[in-house]
């Protein structure tokens, strides 16, 4: 049947303002596969705890592996832009490949919310917002620790990538200023099985604390090196990109008595009911472990938990403005995030502005010790 032209106008146009935009369209691309897939997995998991819609609109989510290679992602997020025509961007997981995807998405003038803590120069991220705390903000609760116990001196061991460097040049400064020396600084790849060398180098330094800064079930590795060389358990402490119970399972006793920097949500219900996060850190935990089980709620999940939050609120606001699947719904939803405030999401308080695209205030970050095969929360 030949439909006339009125009518066939008048049906295109409906489904221009019914059809094309009803979706917002979520492009995320992880490390499923590769170096950092026990990122990438949990992530995963994370995602399906999302709601089906937000403010009314629908949500289509297109989940990608880069395999932890920043080229793959570089691919991905091309065809989110090109093909899948997505209004956020979501990844990915490890520090390199996260960097990567954020020139892409800034010459697509699309927003990236990122699941690691990249530092980008200058000029570079404007549309990248981090759901990762800052490593600047993690390194607080353990030079604060450091002072409390007398450290004076302390040692390096993480990885040779962007994560590594950027917690050496965020901590150096904090510990300068307490009086606490830089004496030994060791790295290692990702891919590295043993780090028998440099953990020989770090423990002839003798510092009064190590750091170890790795990831995922990878962080114990060069942790279990160090105490094979005969270095103490209670003196090494590890980042945010350690705080899951990957660490403890794999680590075992070498494990037990050294510290972890984390964000609240692992350890939710161990945190005061003054806590802006202990409510959705709670929430998080109730809803991943009754997917996954006790015990499998960790800080990968719990980022790709917030990335809600931060849509829910933000969501609302770009609507006013634009439809999903237009440039200025897009620019709107930029401007939502570096606008909308204060916002508590599981792994701390969120304050994102046109300046600082990190956003975690300072009293975020909580220390934690490894108890009998456990987290418990080090008083501040």
């Amino acid at each position: 049947m030949k439909l006339c032209k009125p009518l066939a106008a008048a049906l295109l146009t409906l489904a221009a303002t019914t059809g094309a935009y009803a979706d917002i369209t979520i492009g995320v691309s992880l490390s499923l596969t590769g170096p950092t897939s026990a990122l990438g997995i949990p992530t995963k998991n994370g995602i399906a705890l999302w709601p089906k819609e937000i403010a009314g609109e629908k949500l289509n989510v297109i989940v990608l592996d880069d395999a932890t290679d920043p080229t793959k992602a570089v691919q991905n997020t091309r065809k989110f832009l090109t093909e899948d025509k997505v209004d956020i961007i979501v990844g990915s997981v490890a520090t390199p490949v996260a960097a990567a995807m954020a020139d892409v998405a800034a010459e697509g003038r699309t927003v990236q919310l990122m699941l690691s803590p990249v530092n980008l120069p200058e000029g570079r991220g404007g549309w990248s917002f981090r759901m990762p705390q800052s490593t600047a903000v993690m390194a607080i609760p353990i030079v604060e620790h450091w002072k409390k116990t007398g450290v004076k001196t302390y040692g390096f061991l993480g990885y040779a990538d962007a994560y590594g460097e950027a917690w050496l040049s965020d901590i150096r400064p904090l510990a300068e200023k307490a009086g606490i020396k830089l004496v030994a600084t060791e790295r290692f790849a990702r891919t590295d099985t043993s780090v028998t060398g440099q953990a020989l180098k770090l423990v002839s330094a003798n510092p009064d604390a190590i750091l170890v800064v790795a990831s995922g079930s990878g962080a114990a590795m060069p942790h279990k090196g160090l105490v094979e060389r005969g270095y103490a358990k209670s003196k090494i402490y590890q980042t945010h990109g350690a705080a899951t119970l990957d660490l403890i399972r794999v680590g075992g006793a070498d494990v037990e008595g050294s510290f972890v920097s984390s964000g609240p949500a692992v350890v939710a219900d161990k945190l005061p009911a003054s806590n802006a996060s202990k409510q959705l850190g709670m929430r998080y935990i109730s809803e991943f472990e009754k997917l996954y089980g006790k015990g499998s709620a960790n800080q990968f999940g719990a980022h790709a938990f917030d990335v809600v939050i931060v849509l829910q609120k933000a969501v609302p606001i770009a609507l006013k403005k634009g439809k999903p699947g237009t440039p200025e719904f897009r620019a709107a939803l930029k401007e939502a995030f570096e606008t909308m405030g204060r916002t508590p999401v599981s792994q701390g308080v969120l304050n994102w502005t046109a300046t600082d695209h990190f956003g975690y205030t300072p009293e975020t970050g909580v220390l934690l010790k490894v108890v009998k095969g456990d987290w418990e929360v080090v008083p501040n």
